[in-house]
């Protein structure tokens, strides 16, 4: 199975994906963010980089290339903890999961903006950076209203987890729940 954890920065995807590996034996994590990272970085300074890495048409089908590689190498589940609010850009990624024949189940972790800016502002990433961790939180803030925007529009089909007042230990419970209901 393949389980792709949507929802805003600071939702809890890396906290559900930690919670889901440990409870799922033989799952693993599938971090897009790293094929973002390669190619930004391949791209640097090329006339046709571009700010976000998921406008490429090519992290997009470097990351269904991935997934679908790390399910056939584990043998089971893998595990995808990725913001993406653009919906064409999900339904490239989805679609082409589910035509695997593996069961996909996209999971929408949905706080609302007010405890979500609490959970953003009392964020700290780097304990001993607290300019880094501003930054982080920074970029953090500046996603909400593209997620609200995103959750209103499309992301609310998703299976929703209101995380806004469980523990992460609840969200996992959530979670598991909801997989099991296929």
């Amino acid at each position: 199975m393949i389980i792709w954890i949507n929802g805003a920065f600071g939702a809890g995807k890396s906290t559900l994906d930690a919670g889901l590996r440990e409870a799922l034996p033989g799952s693993v994590v599938a971090d897009p963010e790293d094929v973002g990272s390669l190619l930004r970085s391949s791209m640097r300074g090329h006339p046709h980089a571009v700010r976000n890495y998921q406008e490429y048409p090519a992290w997009r089908r470097l990351t269904v290339r991935l997934v679908t590689e790390l399910h056939h190498l584990a043998g089971g589940t893998v595990i995808v903890p990725m913001t993406v609010l653009h919906q064409p850009y999900a339904r490239d990624m989805l679609e082409p999961l589910a035509a695997l024949g593996v069961p996909v189940h996209h999971l929408g972790l949905h706080t609302d903006p007010s405890p979500l800016r609490a959970r953003i502002d009392a964020s700290l990433e780097y304990p001993h950076d607290e300019a880094r961790s501003e930054a982080v939180r920074a970029h953090r803030r500046r996603g909400i209203n593209d997620y609200e925007q995103a959750f209103k529009a499309w992301l609310n089909t998703a299976r929703v987890i209101d995380t806004g007042s469980l523990t992460p230990g609840q969200v996992l419970e959530a979670a598991l729940a909801q997989l099991a209901r296929t």
